[in-house]
């Protein structure tokens, strides 16, 4: 039985859920006024002021559940009524102020906002810039800068307090990493589900004849226990879906033509996550140019699906909110559907009353440990390294694993003027990779643990990058191979 990490992981899941089997029944619009009521029956208020607040709340996470504000391009939403409007971000001056004669708080405030009151420090709030300033200088730590959590939690700087005092985001910045709605206390941001036509997209399959492909992430390894990475496939083909493939080996063939790439430029960033990417083109534009022109593993994994089902249908499952804006922005080449998160998945499990420990193991075993391993930070650089080996070019590989925005604005910096120490900047923008994900069920140090075991399976076969990539395209042996036999046989000839 899974638990969940918060109260609104729960509510979240519950209105997914509730969502999800109305529209497996063809009720959705007959019974969407319901679901409130259901989630809050009441009579006693528990987690607001009323019980009416509440599942005015939960409304506005149906509409959520349903794809959101059509008006508003951003993957990620606030919910205005579920905002608490916490507490404006400033300075404050706490009990452990001496008011000691050094006043070092005061010489250090550019806009001369800090003045001694009765040998304490006080802060005009109509002057300071919260620039943190006095935070540093202060020797008793007696300063700190209190921060709404989403704002605090932000990598791109995208979230402030609007006119009302709500959170309001700025989609102009806002690179669709997901880390706001991880982190605010009160679940007032969100982000915008297609749980309905991924579900509209199993049954049209089954009606008009195409196929449905899910495409699950490595990362799912360990987020569905204590079921197994195979009762989790069970699980998916029991959904509907006509088929079950790896986003890892989409990530071998990232793999495969990246450090290619790489070769030809000499310089190089991984394009694989779309939170990095964004990142890239919004507060670096200029550098745009380094980033790899190889798609992502999720489109790479679609395109190879399409190529032999052209009316196929493929759904990617994973761990991250961003890859719904890859989608939304077009930039997968048609060859994804719609996408979906580990939060959602579980969702739909329990919208079918599906139980994954009683399922019978599906087999799903297409890529290389190295593919799977991309989950994590590191696993890219390691993966293109791996295939430079295999395929004996010689490059003289420098990879740069930045784990975090924070890391990727350091490299990205260097490369900009010129002092990059490495020539592969390997970008994540969740902390740790993907195994950190935003729409991950678990985040856990574990993860990365559960990943590598899920790699370490694959790579116990001694299946290589180049190996799993040309047995996908039916190819047998290694090219070189195939061209010597070919001119042996001229020869004869």
């Amino acid at each position: 039985m899974h638990t969940f990490e918060t109260k609104i992981q729960e509510l979240k899941t519950s209105v997914l859920a509730e969502v999800a089997r109305l529209t497996w029944e063809d009720r959705l619009q007959a019974g969407i006024l319901d679901i409130p009521e259901k989630i809050i029956p009441g009579p006693e208020a528990s987690l607001r002021c009323c019980i009416y607040k509440e599942r005015a709340i939960i409304n506005s996470r149906v509409k959520m559940a349903m794809g959101g504000d059509k008006t508003n391009p951003n993957v990620v939403e606030v919910l205005p009524i579920a905002c608490d409007e916490c507490p404006v971000t400033e300075m404050t001056v706490g009990d452990s102020c001496r008011g000691c004669l050094a006043t070092r708080c005061v010489h250090a405030c550019p806009k001369d906002a800090i003045t001694i009151v009765n040998h304490r420090a006080t802060i005009d709030h109509s002057k300071c810039i919260t620039c943190g300033k006095c935070v540093s200088a202060c020797q008793y730590s007696a300063i700190v800068k209190n921060q709404r959590p989403c704002e605090k939690g932000c990598p791109a700087k995208a979230i402030s307090m609007g006119p009302d005092k709500k959170a309001s985001i700025d989609i102009n910045e806002c690179i669709s990493c997901g880390n706001c709605v991880y982190q605010c206390p009160f679940g007032a941001i969100q982000d915008k589900s297609w749980i309905v036509d991924a579900i509209q997209m199993i049954q049209g399959g089954a009606h008009w004849g195409y196929k449905t492909y899910a495409v699950i992430a490595p990362s799912i390894a360990g987020q569905f226990a204590p079921a197994t990475y195979g009762q989790v496939v069970a699980g998916i083909k029991q959904l509907g879906f006509s088929g079950v493939a790896e986003v890892a080996l989409g990530a071998d063939m990232v793999a495969d033509r990246e450090s290619e790439e790489l070769v030809e430029k000499g310089v190089l960033t991984s394009s694989c996550c779309p939170g990095f990417v964004g990142y890239v083109k919004k507060k670096h534009p200029e550098l745009d140019k380094y980033v790899s022109h190889t798609p992502s593993p999720m489109v790479m994994i679609g395109l190879h699906l399409k190529e032999k089902e052209p009316d196929a249908k493929v759904v990617f499952i994973g761990p991250c909110v961003a890859k719904k804006k890859e989608f939304q922005l077009g930039r997968t080449m048609n060859a994804i559907d719609c996408v979906l998160t580990y939060e959602e998945l579980f969702a739909l499990f329990q919208s079918r009353d599906i139980d994954l420990e009683k399922l019978e193991e599906a087999e799903l075993d297409e890529a290389s440990g190295y593919g799977r391993n991309f989950a994590r930070s590191g696993g890219v650089a390691e993966a293109v390294a791996q295939t430079l080996k295999e395929k004996k070019i010689d490059f003289d590989l420098k990879p740069i694993p930045c784990s975090g925005t924070a890391a990727c604005e350091v490299a990205l910096m260097k490369l900009k003027v010129g002092r990059l120490e490495g020539n592969f900047i390997e970008g994540m923008a969740c902390e740790g990779g993907c195994v950190q994900g935003a729409g991950c069920l678990v985040r856990s140090p574990k993860n990365k643990l559960d990943v590598e075991k899920h790699a370490k399976e694959a790579n116990d076969q001694g299946r290589g990058v180049v190996q799993a990539v040309n047995a996908a395209k039916g190819v047998t042996e290694a090219p070189a191979k195939a061209a010597a036999k070919t001119e042996s046989k001229a020869e004869k000839a």
